[in-house]
């Protein structure tokens, strides 16, 4: 396998496990997302804020061993499973960043109506059409 191992660097400082998982969270989740979340930040949330961004996204998300769009199907899978809406329109944005297609979106959502429930993926199908239809609005596809 030609694939680049990887293996955990104790001497990396966690400043730069932050800073790599906020590059990287910018890059998936957008500008306009990351500023947002950071906007609402307070004393209550600050912790959780730098836990998602340090291990969330500067621990796993930069690892080698899967591309982009395998993480986010990963991921969508895990948020229809769970039923976190708000976060799986988050995601499927993402995934869309990430190079999946909405095809592929859906085949996402099909699984998971096996593996996770009918009524889910009922569900994620909403929410996937309104972040199609937000964005094709955004982008004057709908005109």
């Amino acid at each position: 396998m030609n694939q680049k191992q990887f293996t955990f660097d104790p001497a990396k400082s966690q400043e730069t496990v932050y800073d790599e998982g906020m590059t990287v969270r910018r890059q998936v989740l957008g500008d306009a997302h990351v500023d947002r979340a950071n906007a609402s930040i307070d004393p209550f949330t600050q912790d959780f804020q730098e836990l998602i961004t340090r291990y969330a996204w500067g621990t796993i998300w930069t690892r080698p061993g899967l591309p982009r769009t395998t993480r986010s199907a990963i991921t969508l899978t895990a948020m229809i499973a769970n039923g976190y809406w708000e976060e799986l329109a988050m995601h499927v944005r993402a995934a869309l960043t990430n190079g999946m297609t909405r095809d592929e979106i859906k085949e996402v959502i099909l699984q998971s109506a096996i593996y996770c429930s009918v009524p889910a993926a009922n569900v994620a199908f909403k929410v996937a059409q309104g972040v199609f239809a937000k964005l094709d609005e955004d982008s004057g596809a709908g005109l």
